[in-house]
């Protein structure tokens, strides 16, 4: 499993990479309604963070990915295995 620490910040920026978000995130920022997320953003969300800290988010995770905070929560999880 991989050895990464999730950091806020490293999740806001590929948030706004992903979905070329110009307005603030939060944590408690709603992807979809505040964000403008949708699920082509919401994909290459997950590649990334996939890719980026080494780990598997199944598709019954990512649909409880409401918040940036649910974000980081989840990948804190598959961290911590």
């Amino acid at each position: 499993m991989a050895n990464k620490t999730v950091d806020f910040e490293e999740i806001k920026k590929m948030i706004i990479e992903c979905a070329n978000v110009s307005t603030e995130i939060r944590p408690d920022s709603v992807l979809k309604t505040d964000l403008g997320f949708d699920s082509i953003y919401a994909v290459e969300m997950i590649l990334e963070l996939e890719e980026h800290f080494g780990i598997k988010i199944e598709i019954n995770e990512m649909d409880t990915m409401m918040t940036v905070a649910d974000v980081v929560s989840i990948v804190e999880k598959k961290l911590r295995g």
